[in-house]
C-alpha cells in the first residue's frame, strides 16, 4: 500500500477525458505527464525524504520495475496494474487515496495504461544527450539586433516584426480613460480617481502619457504593488503553514524591506545579494537585515522539526533550493533531488551542492538594530566587553581605552561609607534555621533545603539610601568554607528584591533596582540575572569559592527614609541542589556618588597604588574591570533591538536558539534516501552553465554567509543568462498577464518556449546593461504601443491567435484579489493609505485543538481603522484563507505561486454579491453618495467613482429605478460586481 502512496499527495484535479487529443503523445503530455512529473518528488515529501517501498513513478523504468510488491503498471492491462487497483479501491488492502478519486479522474489513468502506458520522454531524456545545454534559456545572452521597423520603441519593433510575418496588424491605441486605469492598476494595484482620469483625459500635451508613467513609477504605491508579485513568487506569508500553523509576528519587516527597495529601484543584482547574504555583503548596514526574510519566506513544519529533525532540515533546505532557483533563474533544480534531472542538464550533485549553500542556517526570529549608527555603537561596546572578559591587553591598554579608565577613577570620588543594616526579623520560607551573628551577619544552619527564600527586615539611621550592599561571607561550617551551601561551595541568587515599609503603613512599596554590580560573576550567571525578573536565571560565584564576595544594588532613584521606616530585602534562591547562601550581611549607604559599583579585591588593591607606579599587569587588572562595567552600562543605554522572521546561522524559534557554529556536511543521497549517504558535496550551483563556476572555491575556514554570498554572486553575474531572462520575463508577465515564456518558474524543457525569443533576450540585456533597473524596463514596456493597444476582440485574431501570443491586441484581465479589495475601499471613500508597520489581522482568533488557532474572518469588526489599509498590509495566514480573497484566486502560499489562477463560477459571483466585506463597503459607498440631493445624482456619483465615466441615459434610468425600489446599496452591490469594475481592459 505504501508503494503508491506518494502518487496521491496533492493530486490535482484533471481536465475531463477527451478524445480530442491529436495522438497518444499529446494525451501523455497534457493529461498524464503533469501527474507523474509532479509526484516524482511529492512521494518523497510524504515519506520525509525516504523512498516508499523503493518505487518511483516519475519515469518509465520506475513503474516497470516497481517496488516490493512488483510493477506498479503493466502496460495494456489496467486490471492487472497495482496503480489502477489502488485508485479504484477494488482491493481493501490497497486503497489510495483514502477518499476515492472521481470516475472521470480514474478513467484518465485507465485509458493511459490501456494504451500501453506510453512515455514519449523515454526515448530521449534531454539530460543524457550531448546537446543538453542546447536550449534557449541556457544559451549565452547576446543582445539581438532591433528589427528595422520604423517605430519609436524597440519593444514595438520586435512585436510588429512578428505581426508582419503573420500578416496581422496591431490594434489601435486604447482610449485615455482605459489607459490610465490600466496603467494605474499595473503600477500601483489601485484604481485611479475620477479626478486623475479627467486630468489625464484633458491633458493635451504630447508627453502627457509619458509623464503619467513616470509619476506612477515615482510614487511609493509602486513598491506596494510589485512587492505583492514578489511575495507570490517566493510564497511569503505571516504564518508557518503545515499542521502547527502559528503566527510569525515579526515577518512584516521583510515585507516593508521589499517595498522600500523596489521603490528605491536598487539594481536587481543588489536585490539578489541583499536577500541571500546581506550579512556578508553589507554587514555595517544593519537596517537591511530584514532582507534575510527571503530565506524565511517559506513554510516551516514545526511538528517535523521537533519529531524528525534530520528529515525536516533536509526538506526545509529543499524548499529553499526550490524557492531560490525558481524565483531567480526559473529553474526546477529540485527535480534532481533523487536522480539527475530527466529533462534539463541538472545533476543530482548540482542539487546537493545547492543544499550545501543553505546547510548552516535555520529559520526563526533574528534580532538587529534598525539604525546602523546604533549597531556601530553596540559592536564597539560588545567588542570592548569581550576584550575585558578575555583580558585582551592589546585592546584594553589602547590610549583611548586607558583614558576611559582614568576618567572613571577621577570621577569616582571617595569610597562610600557603608552602614550595616541590623536585621530585626529574618526568616526562611523553606524552614532553614537562620542565626544572627555578633557582626550582624546571618548564618544558615542545619540541613540545607533544596531551595530557599530568605526575608530580612531591618532599619537604618540614614535619611537617604542610594545603594544596598550584599556581602557573601565564608564560614568554617560551610562546604569549602562557602559562601554557598552547595557541595562545591557555590550558591545561586535568583532574585534580589527591595521594599520599603514606612511606619504604620498597611503595605510596602517595591523599590525598582536600576543597576546591580558584583566583584565576581560566574560565566553565564551574572549579577544582572538577580534583577531580571526571571526565576530561571541567577547569580553564581563558582569557581571562586572559599572566599568572600559582594554585590551592590542601586535603586532607580535615592530612597528617602522617614523615621520608623523598615527596609525589607528578599533573597530568592530557587534553582535547587542546595545552591543557597550560607552566610551573608546587608549594608546601606547614602553616598551621593551614584557610581557605587562592586570591584574585585584585585582591582581595589590596584586603586591604592598611584597610577605612575602600576605595572602593566595591574593596569590590565583595573582596565578589564572598569571597561567591562563601562561597556555593560553603555549597552544597557542603547535602544533595544528589533526582530525579523528570517533565516541565519543564529535564530530563535519554537525550539529556542537555533545556532550553527559551522554548516552541516551535505552528502549526495542515493535516490534521495537519507539512509543512503554517499560522498560529501561542497556548495555550488549548476555545472551546465560553463561561463560560471559549478562549485564555489571557498577557503576552508569560510564563514557560513560566504556560501550564500557565493550563490548570490553566481545568480547576479552578468554572464548568467537565466537570471536576466527570468526577471525580464516576470516583468512582462505582470504587465500582459502572460510572460513571453508562459512558465515563469520553469525555463526547462518541460516549460514553455518564448513567443518572442529575440524580444525576451533584448529585454534581458537591456535590464542587465541598465544597472538592473526594473523601472527602466517598466518605462520601456509601458510606453510601447504594444502595451497601449486596445483590448477589443478582433474576429480574425480569435481563430489565428486565440491566446493572444502574437500580442496584436491587449489582453483583458480581471482584477486580482488584492486590487479588488483595495478598489472597493477606495471607491467607498474608506481606503487608508498608511504605509508600513505590523500587518493587520482581518480576523479574530480562538484557541484551536493544537497550537493552530481558529480564525474567524466573519467576526472581525470592519469599522476598525486597521480594516481599511491596503491588502499588502494584511496578515496572510498560510493555511486558513480569507474567504473573499480565496474566491478571487488569492494563491495558497504553502506553494510557490509564479502565476495566479483564474476561476469564474456562479459561486464566485455569489461571494462578490454577499460577502460581508462587500456588503459593508457597499453601505459605505451608498452613504458617501447620499450627500447628493437626488437619487439620480447619487447614482451618477456612484458610477463616476466606480466606472470612472458618466452613466448613459439608459444606465442612469435603470439604476435609479433599482435604487428607488431596493435602496442605493443595491446599486452599489451591483456595480461592485460588474464586469466593468472587475476587469481591466
Amino acid at each position: 500500500m505504501k508503494e503508491i502512496l506518494g502518487l496521491f499527495i496533492f493530486l490535482p484535479l484533471l481536465a475531463p477525458v477527451s478524445s480530442s487529443f491529436a495522438d497518444e503523445n499529446a494525451f501523455f503530455r497534457d493529461a498524464v505527464a503533469p501527474i507523474l512529473s509532479k509526484h516524482c518528488y511529492d512521494c518523497h515529501s510524504h515519506a520525509a525524504g525516504l523512498m516508499e517501498g523503493g518505487l518511483t513513478l516519475d519515469w518509465q523504468s520506475g513503474w516497470k520495475k516497481g517496488g516490493t510488491r512488483g510493477p506498479a503498471i503493466i502496460p495494456g492491462q489496467p486490471e492487472q496494474s497495482l496503480l489502477i487497483k489502488a485508485v479504484q479501491h477494488t482491493d481493501p488492502d490497497l486503497q489510495m487515496p483514502e477518499t476515492r478519486l472521481s470516475d472521470q479522474e480514474i478513467s484518465v489513468l485507465v485509458r493511459w495504461v490501456k494504451q500501453g502506458a506510453i512515455d514519449p520522454r523515454h526515448t530521449k531524456p534531454a539530460s543524457d544527450t550531448a546537446d543538453a545545454t542546447d536550449w534557449w534559456s541556457l544559451k549565452s545572452l547576446q543582445r539581438p539586433e532591433v528589427p528595422a521597423i520604423h517605430v519609436d520603441n524597440p519593444v514595438d519593433a520586435f512585436i510588429q516584426n512578428r505581426l508582419k510575418a503573420a500578416n496581422v496588424s496591431a490594434s489601435s491605441a486604447a482610449d485615455r480613460r482605459t489607459l490610465i486605469r490600466r496603467l494605474t492598476y499595473d503600477l500601483h494595484g489601485l484604481q485611479p480617481t475620477i479626478a486623475d482620469v479627467e486630468a489625464f483625459v484633458n491633458d493635451e500635451s504630447p508627453d502627457a502619457y509619458r509623464r503619467l508613467v513616470d509619476r506612477l513609477l515615482d510614487d511609493a504605491h509602486y513598491g506596494e504593488r510589485w512587492a505583492r508579485h514578489w511575495f507570490d513568487t517566493i510564497h511569503f506569508a505571516d504564518s508557518h503553514g503545515f499542521e502547527h500553523d502559528v503566527f510569525r509576528p515579526h515577518a512584516w519587516r521583510y515585507r516593508d524591506y521589499v517595498i522600500q527597495r523596489l521603490n528605491a529601484d536598487i539594481p536587481w543584482s543588489q536585490f539578489i545579494r541583499e536577500q541571500l547574504a546581506v550579512d556578508f555583503f553589507f554587514p555595517e548596514r544593519t537596517e537591511l537585515i530584514p532582507a534575510l526574510g527571503f530565506l524565511g519566506a517559506g513554510p516551516y513544519d514545526q511538528s517535523a522539526a521537533a519529531t524528525a529533525p534530520k528529515s525536516f532540515e533536509y526538506l526545509d533546505r529543499d524548499d529553499l533550493v526550490t524557492q531560490t532557483m525558481g524565483a531567480f533563474v526559473s529553474t526546477t533544480a529540485n527535480c534532481a533531488r533523487c536522480h539527475t534531472h530527466k529533462f534539463d542538464p541538472i545533476t543530482q550533485s548540482d542539487y546537493f551542492a545547492l543544499q550545501a549553500v543553505f546547510a548552516g542556517i535555520g529559520k526563526g526570529d533574528i534580532s538587529f538594530d534598525a539604525d546602523s549608527r546604533i549597531a556601530s555603537q553596540r559592536n564597539h561596546w560588545e567588542a570592548l566587553k569581550t576584550a575585558a572578559q578575555n583580558q585582551n591587553s592589546e585592546l584594553l591598554l589602547l590610549p583611548e581605552n586607558q583614558k576611559l579608565v582614568t576618567e572613571w577613577e577621577q570621577n569616582r570620588g571617595s569610597q562610600p561609607r557603608w552602614e550595616t543594616l541590623e536585621p530585626d526579623i529574618f526568616v526562611s520560607t523553606q524552614g532553614a534555621r537562620l542565626k544572627r551573628l555578633p557582626d550582624h551577619s546571618i548564618l544558615s544552619e542545619t540541613k540545607p533545603p533544596e531551595q530557599e527564600t530568605v526575608i530580612v527586615t531591618g532599619s537604618t539611621k540614614l535619611s537617604t539610601v542610594t545603594a544596598v550592599r550584599l556581602d557573601l561571607l565564608t564560614d568554617e561550617s560551610l562546604p569549602h568554607k562557602g559562601p554557598g551551601r552547595a557541595q562545591n561551595g557555590n550558591l545561586h541568587l535568583s532574585e534580589f528584591e527591595l521594599q520599603s515599609f514606612p511606619e504604620n503603613a498597611s503595605s510596602g512599596t517595591v523599590i525598582p533596582i536600576r543597576r546591580a554590580t558584583a566583584d565576581f560573576n560566574q560565566d553565564g550567571w551574572t549579577i544582572e540575572h538577580a534583577i531580571d525578573g526571571n526565576p530561571k536565571t541567577a547569580w553564581g560565584i563558582y569557581p571562586k569559592v572559599s572566599m568572600g564576595h559582594y554585590a551592590v544594588f542601586e535603586p532607580e532613584s535615592p530612597l528617602k527614609i522617614e523615621p520608623g521606616t523598615r527596609l525589607v530585602v528578599t533573597l530568592k534562591q530557587l534553582h535547587g541542589g542546595a545552591h543557597i547562601i550560607g552566610r551573608f550581611k546587608l549594608s546601606v549607604t547614602d553616598s551621593p556618588n551614584l557610581d557605587v559599583i562592586a570591584l574585585p579585591t584585585e582591582a581595589e588593591t590596584v586603586l591604592t597604588i598611584p597610577q605612575q607606579q602600576r605595572t602593566p599587569k595591574q593596569q590590565l587588572t583595573l582596565a578589564s574591570t572598569i571597561l567591562k562595567y563601562r561597556a555593560e552600562q553603555e549597552l544597557k543605554q542603547l535602544p533595544g533591538q528589533v526582530k525579523v522572521y528570517a533565516a541565519g546561522a543564529e535564530a530563535v524559534n519554537e525550539r529556542g536558539l537555533v545556532k550553527y557554529s559551522q554548516p552541516r556536511e551535505i552528502h549526495l543521497l542515493a535516490r534521495g534516501d537519507l539512509e543512503k549517504p554517499r560522498e560529501v558535496i561542497p556548495p555550488g550551483a549548476l555545472s551546465a552553465l560553463t561561463p560560471l563556476p559549478g562549485r564555489f572555491d571557498l577557503p576552508e575556514s569560510h564563514p557560513e554567509s560566504a556560501r550564500r554570498a557565493a550563490l548570490a554572486d553566481w545568480l547576479a553575474d552578468s554572464k548568467n543568462p537565466l537570471t536576466w531572462r527570468s526577471i525580464a520575463n516576470r516583468v512582462w508577465h505582470y504587465h500582459f498577464g502572460t510572460g513571453l515564456c508562459d512558465t515563469p518558474n520553469d525555463f526547462g524543457r518541460m516549460g514553455g518556449t518564448p513567443s518572442h525569443p529575440e524580444l525576451l533576450d533584448w529585454l534581458a540585456c537591456e535590464l542587465r546593461d541598465h544597472n538592473g533597473s526594473l523601472k527602466h524596463l517598466h518605462r520601456l514596456i509601458c510606453n510601447s504601443h504594444t502595451y497601449r493597444q486596445s483590448s477589443a476582440s478582433r474576429s480574425e485574431l480569435v481563430k489565428l491567435d486565440p491566446e493572444n501570443r502574437l500580442l496584436a491586441r491587449m489582453s483583458r484581465r480581471r482584477l486580482d484579489a488584492d486590487s479588488y479589495r483595495d478598489a472597493v475601499l477606495l471607491v467607498s471613500g474608506e481606503l487608508d493609505l498608511k504605509q508600513g508597520g505590523p500587518g493587520d489581522a482581518h480576523f479574530t482568533t480562538t484557541p484551536g485543538p493544537q497550537v493552530t488557532p481558529v480564525l474567524h474572518y466573519d467576526q472581525f469588526d470592519l469599522n476598525r481603522p486597521d480594516a481599511h489599509r491596503r491588502s499588502i498590509y494584511r496578515v496572510v495566514w498560510r493555511g486558513i484563507p480569507d474567504p473573499l480573497m480565496d474566491a478571487l484566486d488569492f494563491p495558497d502560499l504553502g506553494l510557490l505561486a509564479p502565476t495566479r489562477g483564474f476561476s469564474a463560477s456562479p459561486l464566485q459571483s455569489l461571494v462578490l454579491l454577499n460577502n460581508r466585506f462587500v456588503l459593508h463597503f457597499a453601505h459605505k459607498l451608498a452613504e458617501r453618495a447620499a450627500k447628493s440631493e437626488t437619487i439620480p445624482g447619487q447614482v451618477r456619483q456612484i458610477i463616476l467613482w466606480v466606472w470612472l465615466r458618466e452613466p448613459t441615459t439608459e444606465e442612469l434610468n435603470q439604476l435609479t429605478e433599482l435604487a428607488q425600489q431596493h435602496g442605493l446599496e443595491s446599486v452599489c452591490r451591483l456595480v461592485l460586481n460588474s464586469n466593468e469594475f472587475l476587469f481591466v481592459e
